[in-house]
């Protein structure tokens, strides 16, 4: 079983790349594609790396076979978008008073958008993780099948600050992830009665 671990530090082939930030799931099939890495001190400089250029991976890293230029030629995460806006027009500071005659004026506004594979989903380390009798922790990690990249198990952050512990989820209990949440068929009483693994803070 490889563990995929999330706000992990990445390296290259020639050395520390950045960390990763999102793992991207195909639902139908329960499958990991990419991993989406931020590039070490660059802002806005996510990429969507294939999970079959991932090569080993420990708690806190992940190695993957490509170089960092070869990174960097990688498909953006984020992809930013000139759009045409309609706005009311001011008049001496103030809008006019009547809605109706207004006249508006075309301006062009930045937008982002996430490069997610279509039909596919998401989910980053912290993502809320709800039972079905309400909210039991945030998403630490995954546990993935090298053989086929097919996602196991889910590790779940569970508890306070001071008595925290991770509980390890059988993908078959994971009712569905809807955009930054994944729901389970578990109650808590059914979650807790889980085995834990000893919590160890993950790495700046």
């Amino acid at each position: 079983m490889r563990d995929v671990p999330l706000n992990a530090k990445v390296r290259c082939t020639d050395g520390f790349a950045g960390r990763s930030s999102y793992v991207i799931i195909e639902p139908t099939t329960d499958q990991v594609t990419h991993l989406m890495v931020r590039r070490n001190g660059l802002r806005h400089c996510e990429h969507l790396v294939p999970i079959g250029l991932v090569e080993e991976t420990t708690p806190d890293t992940i190695r993957l076979r490509c170089t960092k230029n070869e990174l960097a030629t990688m498909k953006p995460f984020i992809q930013r978008r000139f759009i045409r806006h309609e706005r009311p027009r001011f008049d001496q500071g103030t809008y006019l008073p009547h809605p109706q005659i207004i006249p508006k004026e075309m301006i062009m506004v930045e937008v982002e958008f996430a490069r997610i594979p279509k039909g596919e989903l998401a989910v980053h380390r912290g993502a809320d993780v709800y039972a079905t009798d309400g909210r039991v922790g945030r998403v630490d990690e995954f546990l993935v099948d090298p053989s086929d990249n097919h996602v196991a198990h889910l590790v779940l952050r569970e508890g306070h600050l001071w008595n925290q512990r991770d509980v390890t989820i059988p993908v078959s209990a994971i009712a569905r992830v809807e955009k930054e949440t994944v729901y389970l068929k578990l109650d808590k009483h059914a979650i807790e009665a889980l085995p834990a693994t000893s919590f160890h803070p993950s790495a700046d």
